[in-house]
């Protein structure tokens, strides 16, 4: 029963204007995989290849070009998957250096390989409705605006909240974070903060330092990646502990990973799959975080609800009972319609979808 495999460019717009490290984003194109099984009419997997612009190593202009190029070796090798040679079709069929075309094909293989069904994974969040701890995330924005985001999340029953650091006014980031702390202390309110890597060597221990007066979790990638004498300093001295993030991008094989980690010795690392190759890549970063006792935590990286359900589930393997970083899907004016939900600062899983791609038809492999 050999599989076929297609795909379709989905652009989605944002609701309003979001404002990250690279920029402010008004739409975010992700391509849509779907493979189905010439003996299973009516049956599909689906997947989504969503790099991140900026940031994804495959965030190139011939992407889609490339893309096709995977799509036509699948098609003409008449493969079929099993649990036992799904790591090795992605490995050989698609280059390591195409981390969202690998993960969102695992996706489409996966959700294909349990029978089309939208259910990747088996767990409790997928299977008996158990929910998934949360942080709200407080995007960048004016002083007001950032606020005003606190206290939206805080109504909505978030009891952790993730902000931006490094983007505005730093003086103006520390006031918001000390309106939260006089209002709720670390007992009723985790907060993490982001840096996206906009600290340099000459005033990173010093924001550190101002930012520990805060009771702060962590904070993500305090500095640029590849930096790794003055990381391994920071992770060592900082008054708040380091979560590595951007720094993880790009490194696809075990004994890389293992040394960055060892090297750097992080007290925790944040993997998002659509950047890291997917989930046998993020699997692997699991691992070894675990044998060095390194704290982790999963994230999307603005997936349309395609993507982020497979993550979501994925996710509820592992049972790690730190907030995820997962709540993304309302994002989009145009997104796909969900199987997950957020309530009280949880995600739960609510119901199967069937998918449908509007507009024009799925792209052929040429």
């Amino acid at each position: 029963m050999p599989l076929k495999i297609v795909y379709k460019p989905h652009t989605l717009h944002f609701r309003k204007e979001a404002g990250t490290s690279r920029g402010v984003l008004t739409q975010k194109t992700s391509w849509i995989v779907i493979v189905t099984d010439s003996e299973k009419p009516g049956v599909a997997g689906y997947g989504e290849c969503g790099p991140l612009p900026g940031l994804s190593v495959d965030d190139i202009p011939d992407f889609e070009a490339q893309l096709a190029d995977v799509c036509n070796i699948f098609n003409e090798l008449d493969l079929d998957v099993f649990p036992f040679n799904l790591g090795i079709i992605l490995e050989q069929l698609i280059p390591e250096n195409l981390p969202s075309i690998r993960a969102g094909v695992e996706m489409a293989l996966l959700d294909i390989m349990n029978g089309g069904q939208r259910m990747l994974f088996k767990n409790g969040f997928s299977d008996n409705g158990e929910g998934i701890l949360m942080n709200g995330l407080i995007w960048m924005g004016s002083y007001e605006n950032m606020l005003a985001q606190v206290e939206e999340k805080l109504s909505q029953g978030f009891t952790t909240l993730k902000m931006k650091v490094g983007a505005i006014d730093f003086e103006q980031e520390c006031r918001i974070l000390q309106a939260v702390r006089e209002k709720f202390d670390k007992d009723t309110i985790t907060l993490r903060v982001d840096a996206n890597g906009a600290f340099t060597a000459d005033n990173a221990k010093e924001r550190l330092a101002r930012l520990s007066a805060f009771d702060l979790h962590s904070i993500e990638q305090p500095v640029k990646a590849g930096q790794h004498e003055l990381m391994a300093d920071l992770c060592a001295s900082s008054p708040v502990p380091v979560a590595l993030d951007e720094e993880l991008i790009g490194i696809t094989s075990y004994r890389d990973k293992f040394a960055l980690l060892k090297k750097l010795a992080p007290p925790f690392i944040i993997l998002k799959p659509t950047l890291l190759g997917g989930f046998t890549a993020t699997s692997e970063w699991i691992e070894i975080a675990n044998r060095l006792h390194i704290g982790w935590w999963i994230t999307s990286a603005l997936e349309s609800n395609i993507g982020l359900n497979a993550i979501a589930q994925y996710t509820a393997k592992f049972n790690n009972p730190l907030p995820q970083g997962l709540g993304t899907g309302q994002l989009y004016t145009n997104n796909f319609e969900s199987p997950l939900t957020v309530e009280n600062g949880h995600l739960y899983y609510r119901k199967a979808v069937a998918w449908e791609l509007p507009g024009h038809a799925l792209a052929e492999p040429a």
